[in-house]
């Protein structure tokens, strides 16, 4: 039942996946917040662990930095180990003056310029869409634990270092009205919809492109505890 990027068999692997970008964070999260958390995967130091969240089997994931490594280990997860539900837990670049570092943010759509969806099914849109369920369970969840969550557009970039300047963030904001950029959710959202999935993503402000200010790799690791907590209240909903 193992996939060239996966060593979990089948049964190993709960229904809910949360997947932070960075699989350090994903053990964290195994170590911190699960119950007898057993690790599924270790292929490429990817790491997976399952456990369980107040009673409920959870499991946790990382899936590599872009919408190629996202869109392969979440495809593999949806088709080939039952999975139903992916909440995306990453970090994100503020593009406005109102998100300040460690504000957690909502999707309710990604924008791309990638071509990954039109590669990968023909779709040519350049915006793809969270599950609505999902993103009610997680705005039910935020008001439960009491952590606010920004919902907005969000920029998935499949350039990280990009020449000429800042002058394109402007376009993003006023045009396609993204508040913030990461680089995975675009990708998760087309996989999800076109596999009849569920998938959303929260992710928390690491830097500003505003201010200049910015985390440490140590903070982004450990530190996005509120948005942690808000997606397993989520998923055990």
């Amino acid at each position: 039942m193992s996939t060239p990027h996966n060593a979990a068999e089948k049964g190993q692997i709960a229904k809910t996946v949360l997947m932070p970008g960075d699989p350090l964070r994903a053990k964290f999260i195994a170590e911190t917040f699960l119950e007898n958390p057993v690790q599924f995967n270790t292929v490429r130091n990817m790491f997976g662990y399952t456990g369980t969240y107040k009673g409920k089997e959870i499991s946790v994931m990382g899936s590599g930095m872009g919408m190629p490594s996202i869109g392969i280990y979440s495809y593999e997860l949806y088709t080939q180990y039952g999975v139903e539900n992916i909440i995306r837990i990453g970090s994100a670049g503020g593009y406005t003056a109102d998100l300040k570092v460690f504000d957690v943010v909502l999707a309710n759509s990604a924008y791309s310029e990638s071509s990954y969806a039109r590669v990968q099914s023909g779709y040519t849109e350049d915006k793809t869409y969270p599950s609505e369920v999902l993103n009610g369970k997680i705005k039910l969840a935020s008001n439960q634990v009491g952590i606010p969550v920004i919902e907005s557009c969000i920029h998935s970039s499949d350039v990280f270092y990009r020449e000429g300047g800042l002058d394109y963030v402007k376009v993003l904001v006023d045009e396609k009205k993204c508040t913030c950029v990461e680089m995975e959710s675009f990708a998760l959202f087309h996989n999800a919809k076109v596999l009849n999935k569920h998938a959303a993503c929260l992710v928390t402000i690491s830097d500003s492109f505003v201010t200049s200010e910015v985390t440490t790799a140590e903070e982004r690791q450990n530190s996005f505890t509120n948005m942690m907590k808000i997606a397993l209240e989520a998923a055990i909903m």
